[in-house]
């Protein structure tokens, strides 16, 4: 045996394992208008627990009162009460296909009329905008530390390059993620049909194309035609959450989806890439992203390109699946 060719791949290993150890994620959700959201959060939350990240802040994209009590909500059930919440900069409603579950979960009683699940913010009014908290966060980071994993629209990204200096940095915001984030994992598009137009990237399109035009960092994209290919099983829902008699992610698929049934796991193949790609995906050669106005996003190889979109085969789709619903239905 030779004992060079043996250690060293365990020694990279190790070395990957290290740095994803110590990788810094904000994550980036509209969470409320599709349950893979609350799926990928909770994969997030295990991953904290397991040390494999630091998750220094969840980013809403998501209007409304209840999707930042939600998140409070969870982090409490999580028992990560301390991770800050940043608001949503949209000013417009975004569609919801099935029922708004964060508002269903908030407003859950139990049999005394109490709520079911605990909160730990006492007022929400206080909490910052996603831009300054994210200057905030950025500008106390190691430089090239920060993975920002956004699975909604790009409203908040958009807006944080536009920003100026302020009293948590003299650089402005393209220069901020330029110095402070190693990296863009995102949820969007639609590589295979490029006249497909995504629902991440056509709540926001000039966001969208803002971010793929000028983002300083790599971006790389799970598209829908991935998440779409993987699709989390509603026996799962039904049968695995035994240990716990409540569980607000079960909940919120079920008041989402009212006749439980299969899912895609779009949400959660951006996670998991940013976390833990292991052989799990095949990355693009280099390339650009491009969004046109209609919203559809057209990739091209490109030499000196920044930009990745992911991809699976049938046998990596099968794996992906088989760790979803493990890393899901553990308990925290």
């Amino acid at each position: 045996m030779n004992i060079k060719t043996t250690l060293i791949p365990l020694l990279l290993f190790c070395l990957s394992t290290m740095m994803q150890a110590g990788n810094n994620l904000i994550f980036e959700t509209d969470m409320g208008n599709d349950v893979d959201d609350a799926l990928a959060i909770d994969m997030l939350y295990k991953y904290a627990h397991e040390k494999r990240i630091r998750l220094l802040a969840v980013m809403l994209n998501k209007e409304g009162e209840f999707p930042p009590q939600y998140i409070d909500l969870l982090n409490t059930w999580y028992g990560c009460r301390r991770i800050p919440i940043g608001l949503s900069s949209n000013s417009r409603g975004s569609i919801v296909a099935g029922t708004n579950y964060t508002q269903t979960v908030c407003q859950s009683t139990d049999e005394s009329g109490r709520p079911l699940y605990k909160r730990s913010i006492k007022d929400y009014g206080k909490l910052l905008p996603a831009t300054r908290l994210y200057r905030k966060l950025l500008a106390k980071a190691k430089d090239g530390s920060v993975t920002v994993v956004s699975v909604g629209f790009s409203t908040n990204l958009a807006l944080l390059l536009e920003t100026g200096a302020d009293e948590f940095s003299p650089l402005t915001g393209r220069e901020l993620v330029a110095k402070k984030v190693s990296r863009l994992v995102t949820m969007a598009g639609h590589i295979e049909n490029p006249d497909y137009k995504e629902y991440n990237v056509v709540n926001d399109i000039p966001a969208c194309q803002k971010v793929y035009r000028e983002w300083p960092t790599p971006i790389y994209t799970s598209p829908f035609e991935l998440g779409l290919q993987i699709k989390y099983p509603a026996r799962s829902i039904e049968n695995d959450f035994g240990w716990t008699q409540h569980h607000p992610i079960v909940d919120s698929y079920k008041a989402y989806l009212p006749k439980i049934e299969d899912r895609p796991t779009w949400d959660l193949t951006a996670v998991l890439y940013a976390v833990d790609p292991q052989d799990f995906f095949t990355v693009s050669p280099p390339g650009r992203i491009t969004v046109t106005d209609q919203g559809c996003t057209h990739y091209q190889s490109q030499a000196d390109g920044q930009h990745y979109y992911l991809s699976v085969s049938p046998d990596q789709a099968r794996r992906i699946l088989d760790y979803f619903i493990a890393k899901i239905t553990k308990k925290p």
